[in-house]
């Protein structure tokens, strides 16, 4: 017998997350020098993190030799003035993808099931299958202003007919698509779900919504008891290498997640970063700024290059290569390895069904553009 065989038969089934390509990795892989690689692959804020942030965490620095405030006493009461919800709402995470294995963790185990989207965040599967519980995609919409997003109507009809569904995943703006759930549809959603199903609304990339689409979720928060509202400070506030996010539910649930949630799950430097970044809403406009005028910049280049894509309403763009892999069964993969080759490292999406598609992150200005300038490359060379 192999050892592998003591693990239970969903946890031997789950397929390990795959990061993004790290720069060192491409350079060795490559020949190339590290400086003049470009990644693309993840998410992050081109502009690393705010100056405060930095301070902040340099200050903290000198006491590294003592645990760090399990309860997180000092974030909690800020994101609580942010929120205007009591400190006893509020979840720590080691990044909000700590929160979303410790929904998971809390209410699933065999015999029940969670629902998701198709195309969305592929921890929900993974967190969903650690519990031993049931996986449940629903399909994503097909045509319209927001294809590939995710088909509340649909997702709704499917918890209603399975009563073994306990968690149900919405991600808004959804990852990897980039598409957008109005207020109102979610709205229409969270009043018809079961009361006895928990909902986790990850809004991971919210800060990037225009102000004419943002909405209070946090209302939601106090008018619906099984809703959980996960945040990151990954993306728009630049702490990604840090593992910073929360969760904002009522007491009820934020007790079920610090059941199963890990002593000291948020170290003592992301704390005192995540402090300050919370407080510096300059570096906040910034980013956004920037990840506008990027949006606008990458999506003109695709359209010059006739390249398809789907708007996004996060910090990337998810674009269709089929054209220039002369409709190869593998496009993605193929665009992918030759935009390599330049030292450009973007997201290749086959893992979430897409495979003639990739995912590219918004740079830097000089960053955008040397992506546009090697995809021009590529598809001069037909894909090489």
């Amino acid at each position: 017998m192999s050892l592998l065989d003591v693990a239970p038969t969903y946890i031997r089934a789950i397929a390990p997350y795959q990061a993004g390509k790290p720069i060192s990795e491409v350079a060795r892989e490559y020949g190339l020098d590290e400086a003049q690689i470009v990644k693309l692959a993840s998410n992050e804020n081109p502009l690393g993190m705010s100056p405060q942030a930095q301070q902040a965490m340099q200050a903290a620095m000198h006491d590294l030799g003592r645990y760090p405030d399990a309860n997180g006493f000092a974030l909690k009461a800020l994101i609580s003035q942010q929120t205007a919800v009591p400190e006893s709402w509020i979840t720590l995470g080691n990044g909000s993808n700590d929160i979303l294995e410790l929904a998971a963790r809390a209410v699933l185990s065999p015999g029940r099931a969670a629902v998701y989207a198709q195309h969305a965040f592929a921890v929900y599967p993974l967190a969903t299958q650690a519990t031993g519980a049931e996986c449940i995609e629903v399909p994503a919409l097909t045509s319209g202003t927001n294809r590939f997003g995710h088909d509340l109507p649909a997702m709704l009809r499917t918890i209603k007919n399975n009563p073994h569904t306990h968690l149900v995943f919405i991600a808004n703006p959804n990852n990897p698509t980039g598409t957008f759930i109005p207020a109102a549809e979610l709205a229409a959603f969270l009043a018809a779900v079961p009361p006895t199903v928990i909902v986790v609304l990850d809004e991971a990339y919210t800060e990037y919504l225009p102000p004419e689409l943002r909405f209070d979720t946090v209302a939601w928060v106090r008018q619906y008891p099984n809703l959980i509202v996960s945040r990151t400070l990954s993306k728009a506030y630049g702490l990604a290498g840090l593992r910073i996010g929360y969760a904002l539910a009522q007491p009820e649930i934020t007790d079920l997640l610090n059941r199963v949630r890990q002593p000291f799950n948020v170290n003592a430097l992301a704390q005192a970063a995540a402090l300050a970044a919370l407080q510096d809403q300059a570096f906040l406009a910034q980013s956004y700024a920037l990840n506008q005028a990027g949006l606008q910049a990458v999506g003109a280049g695709l359209a010059a290059l006739g390249l398809p894509y789907i708007r996004s309403y996060a910090n990337f763009i998810l674009f269709d290569v089929d054209s220039l892999a002369a409709g190869a069964a593998n496009a993605g993969a193929q665009v992918y390895q030759a935009l390599l080759k330049r030292g450009i490292i973007v997201r290749p999406v086959a893992n979430y069904g897409l495979p003639q598609w990739l995912r590219v992150s918004i740079g830097l200005p000089e960053e955008n553009s040397r992506f546009l300038a090697a995809l021009a490359e590529i598809a001069q060379g037909a894909g090489q």
